[in-house]
C-alpha cells in the first residue's frame, strides 16, 4: 500500500476526524466548525480523496490570529479550515508512526508519552552530572522561517511518495489570510495546524543528530534548546559553532540578543529556573511565571469583573487557574510555603 493510500484509508481518516473534533478550535476562513465535519465528509469524502490522489487538492489559506506570549508579546497562529485540519491530521498520524521511533531521545516537544516535565528531569540530571554551563539557544522566528525546499528534501529521505510530498508542499504554500488579504507563504510552517508540530520536529531532528554526533548534552522542547557543557570557554565555542551550522545547513538564524551562556540559577527553561539544595539541583517556577499567575488572579478578582459574576463562578475560575499552575510547576521541589500561599491565601488576600 502506498503511503498516500495509508493516509487516505477509511480508518486513518476516521481517527483524524475524531481527533479534530476533540480538539475543537476556531473555524478557518470558510467559517465551518467541527460539528459539520461528519456530514461534510460523508458527502464529499470521495471527491476529496480523488483530488488528493490526482494532486489537484488545494488547501485554503490559514486564518491569521494572534495569542499572547508569556513575555507580553503576541504569537502568530495560522488556523486551517476544519476540512484541511482533518487532512493535515491524517498526514500527521502516518508521519508520526514513521518518524517518531527515529527522533532523538533528547527531544520532548510534540511527541507521544513525552512532556515538559520529562525535559526538566533531564535538565536536572545533566546539572547533577556537572554540566553546569548552559547555552540557551533561541532560533529567531523558527516556525516562520523554515525553508520549504530544505524541509521537503529532509522528508523525502524517509517518504518516497510523490503524492504525499505534493500534498505536504501544498499545505506549506497555502498562504495566510489576514485582514481579508491572502499573503503567499514562501517560508515557515504556520503554528495552529496539526501538521506543523511533526514537520517542525522533522526539520530540527537534523540539528539534534548533529549535537549527538558531537557528543553534546542537550534538551530540546519544540524549538527551545538548552545545551549543557562543563566550562564557560566550551560554552562560547559551542554556541558560535552551532550558530554557524544552523545558518549553513538549515538556513536558520540564531537570535544573537536572546541566545546566551548562563549558569543554572540564571536560566529559565520552559518556565522553570534552577537551584541547588544539598547534593542535587532542583527546579522551581521562574519569577516571571509567578508574576503572570498573580496578574491572572488579580484580573479575575478585580471589582468590576467580580461584581458582574456569581461568587461561585469566580471561585471556580480562580481555582482552575491555580490548579493548572500547580499541575505544571509541581515537578521537582516547590517551596511548600508557596504552594500553601497559592492554595489557601490567594483568594483571601486578593493578591
Amino acid at each position: 500500500m502506498k503511503l498516500i493510500e495509508q493516509i487516505l484509508s477509511q480508518s486513518n481518516l476516521k481517527e483524524a476526524i475524531r481527533r479534530v473534533k476533540i480538539n475543537k478550535g476556531a473555524p478557518g476562513v470558510d467559517r465551518k466548525n467541527v460539528d459539520e465535519l461528519d456530514a461534510y465528509f460523508k458527502k464529499h469524502q470521495t471527491e476529496i480523496k480523488a483530488s488528493i490522489m490526482e494532486m489537484k487538492y488545494r488547501p485554503q489559506p490559514v486564518k491569521r490570529v494572534y495569542i499572547p506570549k508569556a513575555n507580553g508579546k503576541k504569537r502568530p497562529l495560522g488556523i486551517p479550515t476544519v476540512v484541511d485540519r482533518v487532512i493535515q491530521q491524517a498526514v500527521a498520524q502516518v508521519l508520526m508512526k514513521i518518524y517518531d521511533p527515529h527522533f532523538s531521545e533528547h527531544s520532548y516537544g510534540f511527541r507521544p508519552k513525552r512532556s515538559a516535565h520529562d525535559a526538566i528531569e533531564q535538565v536536572l540530571e545533566y546539572l547533577d552530572e556537572g554540566y553546569q554551563w548552559i547555552i540557551d539557544l533561541d532560533i529567531e522566528k523558527y516556525f516562520d522561517t523554515v525553508n520549504h525546499d530544505k524541509l521537503i528534501s529532509i522528508v523525502r529521505e524517509r517518504v518516497n511518495d510523490k503524492t504525499t510530498l505534493h500534498l505536504i508542499r501544498a499545505f506549506l504554500k497555502a498562504g495566510v489570510m489576514e485582514d481579508g488579504l491572502v499573503k503567499p507563504n514562501k517560508l515557515g510552517v504556520p503554528q495552529g495546524g496539526p501538521l506543523s508540530p511533526i514537520l517542525s520536529n522533522i526539520y530540527l531532528d537534523k540539528m539534534d543528530k548533529e549535537l549527538e554526533q558531537r557528543g553534546l548534552h542537550f534538551v530540546r522542547y519544540a524549538d527551545d534548546y538548552n545545551i549543557f557543557v562543563r566550562s564557560g570557554k566550551s560554552a562560547k565555542r559551542v554556541m558560535n559553532s552551532i550558530s554557524l551550522w544552523l545558518a549553513r545547513k538549515l538556513f536558520l538564524k540564531v537570535n544573537a540578543t536572546k541566545t546566551k551562556v548562563v549558569r543554572p540559577t540564571k536560566s529559565n527553561f520552559l518556565g522553570f529556573s534552577f537551584w541547588k539544595g544539598g547534593q542535587h539541583w532542583q527546579a522551581k517556577p521562574g519569577d516571571d511565571r509567578k508574576t503572570k499567575l498573580y496578574d491572572k488572579i488579580r484580573l479575575l478578582l478585580c471589582r468590576k469583573r467580580a461584581a458582574a459574576q456569581p461568587l461561585s463562578l469566580i471561585f471556580t475560575k480562580v481555582n482552575q487557574v491555580i490548579r493548572g499552575w500547580i499541575n505544571y510547576f509541581g515537578i521537582g521541589t516547590m517551596n511548600t510555603l508557596w504552594i500553601n500561599l497559592v492554595n489557601g491565601c490567594g483568594i483571601r488576600y486578593g493578591w
